[in-house]
């Protein structure tokens, strides 16, 4: 799992400070941290399965916030792609 520093690092870039853990840039942020963590994982270890179920779930969450912030505000949508390389 990811460190509270590197968590309070990724919401202090994205989300503003380090205690704007709501933010929807922040979220998304720390979900694909964590995607890229467990793609890692499970290129290391292919039969647990545990562990890709909660990454479909977790890429299901990313994508759903993304699907939020596309139709509420377009152009930081477009930069957080481009900033987290997150293919659409």
């Amino acid at each position: 799992m990811l460190a509270a520093e590197t968590k309070k690092k990724i919401f202090k870039q994205y989300g503003g400070s380090e205690k704007n853990t709501g933010s929807t840039e922040g979220q998304i942020a720390l979900f694909t941290e964590r995607i890229n963590f467990m793609t890692e994982h499970m290129q290391k270890a292919k039969h647990d399965y545990v562990t890709e179920r909660s990454l479909i779930a977790l890429v299901g969450k990313r994508r759903s916030l993304l699907d939020y912030l596309q139709h509420t505000d377009i152009e930081k949508y477009r930069k957080l792609l481009t900033e987290l390389n997150i293919r659409k």
